[in-house]
């Protein structure tokens, strides 16, 4: 019998516990018949003030990830979608491919992954040049800039804010992100893509692909977009960028 309100999908979610922008997130991008649960990554560390912070923090991630995965995986969800970014990103493109096998030896399930929905969106818009806004230190700027390469965009700029703890990452303000947006941004650029899925942008997003004229790609709603495509569910979503309403 299907469960009755995830009746076409139920999604296991994986996100640090000091995240509170990706859950509100996906539930306000929600469709009918299609559920979102939770596994919290517990973080102990926040700090990420520097780029050793920044890679304790990932560190945490790894240890935890396992023990998340068989939490989540006792509610018999469909598919598995990231509510974190970074590591999707780090080692580039090889480095995101292990961490994809990593998550799908562990649960039996295919998994969406921001690094691979920007990519996916970016293909889709015939995007070569994009500028990148991020929460992170400069190493995980280097991280998302090698990603990009070895996929053959051209990073043209990008801002990092350095958030210094994992939790004030959703202390940045639409006003600081579209200052960051328009630093990033020039006539030669194609597309903008925000990663940190604590970054508060997907409604910034859409009215920012308004003012500026081109895709503006917010992390968790092109991570939502990539699970509510693999598993056939076509609905249009309004007010969350031109993936999820158009495409």
């Amino acid at each position: 019998m299907p469960d009755v309100l995830g009746w076409r999908a139920k999604f296991g979610v994986l996100a640090p516990s000091t995240n509170t922008v990706v859950e509100p997130d996906f539930a306000r991008m929600g469709v009918p018949g299609v559920t979102a649960h939770f596994g919290r990554i517990h973080i102990r560390d926040q700090n990420m003030s520097d780029d050793a912070g920044m890679d304790r923090l990932l560190e945490q991630i790894r240890a935890e990830l396992s023990a998340t995965c068989e939490r989540v995986l006792t509610c018999e969800p469909d598919y598995m979608v990231m509510g974190m970014s970074a590591e999707t990103f780090w080692g580039g493109v090889e480095g995101n491919q292990r961490f994809v096998r990593q998550i799908q030896d562990a649960t039996g399930l295919e998994v969406a992954t921001g690094a691979e929905a920007c990519r996916r969106g970016l293909e889709l818009y015939g995007a070569a040049r994009i500028g990148v806004v991020t929460p992170y230190q400069p190493v995980g700027d280097e991280n998302v800039v090698r990603f990009f390469g070895e996929l053959g965009f051209e990073v043209k700029a990008i801002r990092g804010l350095r958030c210094p703890t994992a939790v004030s990452i959703a202390h940045v303000t639409a006003a600081e992100l579209r200052a960051a947006l328009l630093e990033v941004d020039d006539d030669g650029i194609d597309a903008l893509v925000q990663c940190g899925t604590n970054l508060s942008m997907v409604g910034l997003a859409d009215e920012a692909e308004r003012w500026l004229g081109k895709p503006v790609l917010a992390i968790n709603a092109a991570t939502w977009w990539m699970a509510l495509r693999d598993n056939g569910i076509t609905d249009r979503v309004e007010g969350a960028g031109s993936l999820l309403r158009d495409h």
